[in-house]
Order: structure tokens, then C-alpha cells, then sequence
């Protein structure tokens, strides 16, 4: 799909989404329009992969028969439908009962059909307790059809619900419903909600920018950068997953069969489902990927425990991009906790190194950490301080990139990205200092795909350039008490030309020295005009 196809697909649900709200709000809005979305692109998959195993055509139904395609094939053949639906999980990982198919809800859309809303209730129902061998409990928990946002009664919120189905299958009925077009109008609209959203879009989005230099980074070789990308990844987490979109990169940049397993964990309920909906939206089955409900920091996700009798997970690449500067509870049962006990707890100010220690733990020792943190973590005192001088005197600290401020949409402040691996070979640190290096946009500064290449290749090939990007060692670093403040180490200020005092002065006497010579000599000649000398 073309960039300016995918912007016209994007217009297009994005005006229907601002037409139909009324009275909600964008956020509430957002949960509708990017489920039935997904609903469209489930069912289509299904069905196209349905006929297709059938070896049949749609059947030719009578005009008066508004029955989905498959519905016919299902009453027709009931004694099949078992074996069927087995063969389908086999293939597609999920079944949909034709009368939950998009075309069969669109069509009692279209008719105002008033058993719209309880059969759509029903189906989402289904979709999340019988459609996957997995259960996706609560997918839908944040979509309320009784919700009086949609309408004061019954009947009128069938009718909203009727004219929300009904604008979606026509404003895409010219686009192609394949994974990847729908995959990346949903990324589109999670932006434009996240852009109408201001602070609280921080909880969910990360630009796509940032996405992508945090992926291209991940996936290339963790000890020899330079020659190229892994050729395939053990597992991917990402521990503060938003909607999911920093892994959906990883997953572009290696391909869809590059990584073993996709995990995330996500402590808001909204963007919990957000991500799961998102996965299965861009192709992947259920198995291939993981994606947990609850909070990082107290590490509550049975997998992740330091008790799970499984092999403790570890990752080739770990990315994130987690709340900046998060207020938490640290206490004493934290302090022994195996991801903290040989570093010490982030303050209750701020657990940005929480976070990054929690990651840092399921690294394995051939992979790659890259995280996006506020910049205080580079030269903030305290027990922030003794965390940064352990990860430097360990040799983990592999990079630290500066970026331009305002790239986001819930903060203005600049960020930095940290590059961390367990193993490295080089004995320095690699500052890259990126922060002017961007384009002017109306609400937020834009990286180019030439200011991204810069970042990436100065990384990969550990460049050395003026004002930009130095290796600096660790002697220098200690002496700097292991304060990370990049313009300590790289600045952008152009130095001003050395003033050579003596030659100026110099200069200066061969001037005077002019100008009393020429002084006399007007004086002469004002003498022999009978005229008074200049002073």
C-alpha cells in the first residue's frame, strides 16, 4: 500500500470517526471504531481463507436472501461444521460463526436491523471465549453498547451502532482489507486519536520514528553491529507495551518469521486490549505471541518470576518506551527483589531506572536493550547516581542518543535512548548527539528517514563526526563522575575562532602609529593655510 493510499485510507475512517462521535469524546470513540475495524479484518481473513479451504465460490444467493455467504455453506452442510472449524483452527489459529461475520452484521446495519446491538453483544462475547484456542477474555471490555454515549435507549443506540457499521464497510469498501493495509490504517488511527488525545496519548503511542530506530538497533548483531542484522530473534519483550506498536516494528524489521516469540506486558486495560486486538490486526496468530495485563514494576506476570520453574526468560532484544519519571512505591521487599538487589531501587520520584533494570534483567547475554528515558537519568544524583556508575563500571552502557525535544505528543521535553547490552566488546561509550537534527512540524518535531539513518549508522559502524557523535572511554567518563550528560561529552555549539591577542595588539599600535603620521601631516597643511592644528 502506497504512503499516499494508506493517507487516504487514514482520512477517510478518521473523518467517519469525527462525524459519528457526536457528543463523545475522541478516547471513548477510539475503543468503537478501532474494534470494529478489527472485527472487519478478522472476518475477511476467515472467510477468504474459509472458501478457499472449501474449494468453493461464494455461492449465488438470491437477492431477497441476505444471509452471509458461509451462512448458506453452514446450514447446508451442519454434520461438516465440526471437522470444519477444527481444520480452520489447524489453518488460522480461530474460528467465526458466519452469523458474527462482518457481511452479516454490516447487512443488519444497512437494513436497521433493531437485533443490531444484542447480536453484536453476542459476538464479541464469542470472539473472545470460543473464536481462539486461547481465550482473549476482556478483549472488548472497554466497548459498552449500552453505553447512554451512544444514545439514550435501546433503540437509539441500535441506530448509532447501525450508522457506525454502515459508514466503516462503505468508507473502506474501496481499499483493500488485507492485514497489512488494515494493520497500518489502525497504526494510523491510534496516531490521530493519540494526537487529539494530548498527555494521556503518552500511555499509549510512541512515534513511529522513534519506533523504528529502537528496532533497527535491537535487531542488529549485538556484538558486531557493523555487520548486519540478526538473522533471527530468540524472543522480543517489551515490558510497558502501549498498543504494541514498538514490537510490531521489531517484527517488520526481521520479518514475520525472524522471531521465536513476541512478548508484552501492559498495565493499562484500554491499551492492554489495544495490543492484543493490534497483534492479531497485523497477521499473527495467537501463538506467537504473548501479551500480559498487569504492572512491570511489582513484576507481577507469572512468567517473568524469579519462582517460575520454566527457564527464566531471556530475550535477544528488549525495547521499551515507558512513562517518564514515574511516581512508584519502592519498599523494602523491592530492595531484595532479584532485578534490584545488586543495583539499588529507583527513588519513588522517579523509576525510570526500574523500568530499565526490570528489562535489562530478561536481556540475554547476546542480545540488545534499547530504551527511550528522560534525561535526567544521565546525570541525576543519589542512588540514580550508584544504579548509572555500576552499569558503566559493569561495561553495560553501550550508547546514549540524544534527540530533539517535542517529539511526542504527550511531552515537549527532550529524551534520550540508552543502548544496553550484557556483553559488549568495545571499552568506551558511544555518545550520539541527534538533538538538532530534525524538521520543524506544527504541533510536533518530525525525524526524517535521513535523520533516522544517521542515528542508525552511527551506531552500527560506531562513526566518530564533529558535533555530532564521539567514543568516549572510560577514563574520562569516571573523571566526569560518571555524569552521562551528553553535551559533556559531544556539544553542538560551534566553537568560535581563537582571538591571537598579540597580533592584535600589534595591529592596533601599527594603526595608531598611522594615525598620528597622517595627523601631522594634515597639521602641516593646515598651519601653512594660517588654520589652528586638530588637537
Amino acid at each position: 500500500m502506497t504512503k499516499d493510499q494508506l493517507s487516504q485510507l487514514g482520512k477517510t475512517l478518521w473523518a467517519i470517526a469525527d462525524d459519528l462521535r457526536g457528543a463523545m469524546n475522541a478516547d471513548d470513540f477510539r475503543d468503537y471504531m478501532l474494534s470494529f475495524l478489527f472485527l472487519r479484518y478478522l472476518s475477511d481473513n476467515y472467510e477468504a481463507a474459509a472458501w478457499k479451504e472449501l474449494g468453493a465460490d461464494y455461492p449465488q444467493l438470491a437477492t431477497e436472501d441476505r444471509r452471509a455467504p458461509l451462512s448458506v455453506w453452514y446450514a447446508d452442510n451442519a454434520g461438516d461444521v465440526p471437522e470444519f472449524e477444527k481444520q480452520m483452527r489447524r489453518k488460522v489459529h480461530y474460528v467465526i460463526h458466519p452469523d458474527y461475520l462482518w457481511s452479516s452484521l454490516y447487512d443488519r446495519a444497512r437494513t436497521q436491523d433493531k437485533e443490531l446491538l444484542q447480536t453484536l453483544e453476542r459476538g464479541l462475547q464469542y470472539i473472545e471465549n470460543e473464536s481462539f484456542a486461547s481465550t482473549f477474555q476482556g478483549l472488548f471490555s472497554e466497548i459498552n453498547l449500552n453505553s447512554e454515549k451512544l444514545g439514550r435507549t435501546p433503540a437509539d443506540r441500535n441506530k448509532k451502532l447501525c450508522a457506525i457499521l454502515t459508514k466503516i464497510a462503505e468508507g473502506i469498501a474501496q481499499f483493500s482489507t488485507d492485514s497489512d493495509t488494515l494493520g497500518d490504517a489502525y497504526e494510523y488511527l491510534i496516531g490521530q486519536f493519540a494526537a487529539g488525545s494530548g498527555k494521556k496519548a503518552g500511555e499509549f503511542y510512541t512515534p513511529q520514528t522513534l519506533s523504528t530506530i529502537l528496532s533497527r538497533i535491537v535487531t542488529l548483531d549485538s556484538q558486531e553491529p557493523a555487520t548486519g542484522k540478526k538473522k533471527k530473534l530468540n524472543c522480543v519483550l517489551d515490558f510497558a507495551c502501549g498498543s504494541g506498536s514498538l514490537l510490531l516494528n521489531v517484527r517488520q524489521q526481521m520479518g514475520p518469521h525472524g522471531i521465536g516469540m513476541i512478548y508484552g506486558q501492559e498495565k493499562n486495560i484500554t491499551t492492554y486490549n489495544l495490543a492484543r486486538m493490534n497483534m492479531l490486526l497485523h497477521g499473527m496468530k495467537d501463538t506467537e505471541f504473548d501479551i500480559y495485563h498487569g504492572d512491570s514494576l511489582t513484576n507481577d506476570w507469572p512468567l517473568l518470576s524469579e519462582m517460575n520453574p520454566a527457564k527464566k526468560l531471556k530475550c535477544d532484544a528488549v525495547v521499551a518506551n515507558p512513562p517518564f519519571s514515574y511516581r512508584w512505591e519502592p519498599n523494602e521487599a523491592l530492595g531484595e527483589d532479584f532485578r534490584f538487589k545488586s543495583h539499588g531501587l529507583a527513588p519513588k520520584s522517579a523509576a525510570d531506572f526500574a523500568f530499565l533494570l526490570h528489562g535489562f534483567n530478561f536481556l540475554s547475554e547476546e542480545g540488545t536493550m534499547s530504551i527511550i528515558l528522560p534525561h535526567g537519568v544521565l546525570f541525576r544524583g543519589g542512588v540514580e547516581a550508584r544504579i548509572r556508575t555500576k552499569l558503566l563500571k559493569d561495561g553495560h552502557i553501550d550508547t546514549v542518543i540524544g534527540l530533539p525535544a517535542n517529539l511526542f505528543f504527550s511531552t515537549g521535553i527532550p529524551v534520550c535512548i540508552l543502548v544496553l547490552k550484557k556483553c559488549k566488546k568495545p571499552d568506551d561509550v558511544l555518545f550520539i548527539n541527534a538533538a538538532e537534527h530534525f524538521e520543524k512540524g506544527k504541533r510536533q518535531n518530525v525525524l526524517l528517514p535521513e535523520h533516522i539513518d544517521k542515528i542508525v549508522e552511527t551506531y552500527q559502524h560506531r562513526r566518530k563526526e564533529d558535533r555530532y557523535a564521539r567514543r568516549v572511554g572510560m577514563e574520562e567518563i569516571e573523571k566526569n563522575d560518571y555524569n552521562l550528560n551528553i553535551s559533556r561529552y559531544v556539544s553542538t555549539a560551534i566553537a568560535e575562532d581563537e582571538i591571537d591577542l598579540g597580533a592584535v595588539n600589534g595591529e592596533l599600535l601599527a594603526l595608531e602609529q598611522k594615525i598620528s603620521a597622517s595627523k601631522e601631516t594634515h597639521n602641516a597643511f593646515l598651519k601653512e593655510l594660517g588654520l589652528p592644528p586638530l588637537p
